[in-house]
């Protein structure tokens, strides 16, 4: 009788941030079938090589079903700091289908002499806090969340995001449509420009969106950092695309439902 040949190493990876589309991009070349998967909260993404998926998956259970429909045999949690959600349904999943879980997460920013930042739990507390420090506030904080800001009709806001965001929002507002990564240059202009006397931003750490904070640094502006919600206890987790190819290597295949491969004769 032949011997069942192992299964091919199908690793998804649950993305949207520019850690797993770099991921994607240095599995491209070996031997996995990759798929990324998307919310779809980005009207025309970067897609990552591979296959990609878009939209939600019902949660754990609907996740870890599409896990064994799909032969998955390695789950890539690579969402974004604050996609909180995804990660619990991810570390929900595995458990259910027995697929082994890594979490790649970027670390998170750390304050540099002469800044000047006021930590807060929530999008609600940065709406409480920014208007105490200044009357023109730069909300980088994505467009999603604004209606935490919507009450508030003093201050001035600027909001940048790729998509203009929906209502309700804070009445005195102006949107930039713009998609990163932005230069200590650009950050510079653009709180010179608008006047800006407050920042408001998510700790989401990575260099793509630091400048912001060194050009605050700079000009003496306050920023209101929203710290990082909870992640799931005992899901390993890495900040190196190279320490998950090591994993891939090293962690052998498991069938989807937790069952191993199946020995070869």
């Amino acid at each position: 009788m032949p011997a069942e040949s192992s299964p091919v190493r199908h690793v998804l990876i649950l993305g949207g941030t520019t850690e797993a589309r770099r991921l994607a991009e240095a599995l491209e070349p070996a031997p996995y079938r990759v798929t990324t998967s998307l919310a779809g909260r980005v009207g025309a993404p970067v897609l990552p090589p591979g296959e990609t998926r878009i939209g939600g998956f019902g949660g754990a259970p609907g996740l870890a079903s599409w896990i064994t429909a799909h032969g998955v045999t390695h789950l890539v949690d690579a969402t974004h700091p604050f996609a909180e959600r995804m990660s619990f349904n991810a570390a929900g999943a595995a458990a259910l289908s027995g697929v082994p879980l890594l979490a790649l997460r970027r670390p998170g920013w750390a304050a540099a002499p002469g800044d000047d930042w006021h930590f807060t739990e929530s999008l609600a507390g940065a709406a409480a806090l920014a208007p105490d420090l200044g009357a023109r506030i730069f909300l980088s904080t994505g467009r999603m969340g604004l209606h935490h800001f919507a009450h508030l009709t003093d201050p001035w806001f600027l909001v940048r995001s790729v998509d203009a965001p929906a209502p309700p929002a804070p009445p005195r507002l102006e949107v930039l449509l713009a998609r990163g990564p932005f230069t200590l240059r650009d950050e510079r202009e653009l709180l010179a420009r608008h006047r800006i006397e407050v920042l408001v931003t998510k700790d989401s750490g990575g260099g793509a969106t630091a400048p912001k904070l060194a050009a605050a640094r700079e000009a003496g502006i306050p920023v209101v950092v929203v710290r990082r919600p909870p992640v799931p206890t005992g899901v390993p987790e890495t900040g190196s695309t190279a320490a998950v190819l090591d994993w891939l290597s090293g962690e052998p295949p498991r069938r989807p439902g937790g069952g191993a491969p199946a020995a070869t004769a």
